[in-house]
């Protein structure tokens, strides 16, 4: 991946026109742990996979789900440490969610055009509730940002992406408890054969009369159990995590991630 004198600056352009540390970064972000966000016309829902260390001496993992205030929350997958300075400046401004989206992108973006400055390596799903409704944001590395209806980033997120564009439509309709089923189900995609259960997943509501916060463990497990969505577990992934492979259930073989991502 080291593409020589291109790389060593992020405001130098290689003859391809390509910046490439920003294309590192965007890699930081893929080799997180998933991060899924869905909405409906009243509720806004933030899943994610819980990085577990790749040791026995601990049974503690990287938070991925952080309130920003009260009708703002986001799901972070990349590098950790970035995703938290991201998080504390968000929380130190004050405005609706489209607006702090928007400055969150512009504080992104600037980290691409001085030298000595590298891209923050994570990417964030931003959900939020104001006036015009309920919104959900993907702010990226490069400092664009879109709006979804229904979103993944992380690692597999491709299996969730293929899961929630088969069912987006009915999303905006959805119930609160339809939509929070959804988030699990794509959730499980990520998750390459694991079981499905609240110890290794972490998931956050925001909606109308309903501030942000993140269930706990309990509810969790209970939804999984009453949605009957845990799924049975492949003998191999559980013969894999045994033997610790990947820092994160459900990654890769030899898929490069440390200890700094989440």
């Amino acid at each position: 991946m080291f593409k020589n004198q291109y790389d060593v600056g992020v405001i130098t352009f290689s003859p391809q026109g390509r910046l490439l540390q920003m294309e590192y970064s965007m890699e930081a972000v893929k080799r997180g742990s998933a991060a899924i966000g869905l909405r409906s016309k009243r509720h806004v829902v933030l899943a994610g996979v819980n990085r577990v260390p790749n040791s026995k001496l601990t049974t503690s993992y990287q938070k991925k789900i952080y309130k920003v205030e009260d009708q703002i929350g986001v799901a972070i997958s990349g590098l950790a440490a970035d995703g938290r300075s991201l998080l504390r400046y968000m929380q130190s401004e004050s405005h609706p969610v489209g607006r702090l989206v928007v400055y969150l992108a512009n504080k992104a973006q600037g980290r691409t055009q001085h030298l000595g400055n590298r891209p923050y390596g994570a990417g964030l799903l931003v959900a939020g509730l104001d006036e015009s409704g309920t919104h959900l944001y993907y702010n990226c590395p490069s400092g664009n940002y879109f709006e979804y209806q229904a979103f993944a980033i992380g690692s597999h997120s491709e299996a969730a992406k293929t899961y929630l564009e088969s069912k987006f439509e009915n999303f905006m309709d959805s119930s609160r408890e339809d939509l929070i089923k959804e988030a699990l189900i794509a959730t499980r995609e990520t998750l390459q054969g694991k079981n499905l259960k609240s110890s290794i997943c972490t998931v956050a509501v925001v909606g109308v009369e309903e501030p942000f916060h993140i269930l706990d463990d309990e509810t969790v497990q209970q939804l999984i159990d009453t949605f009957e969505i845990g799924g049975e577990e492949d003998p191999a992934a559980a013969d894999a995590a045994e033997q610790g492979v990947g820092a994160e259930l459900g990654a890769a073989p030899n898929q490069g991630v440390t200890p700094m991502h989440i």
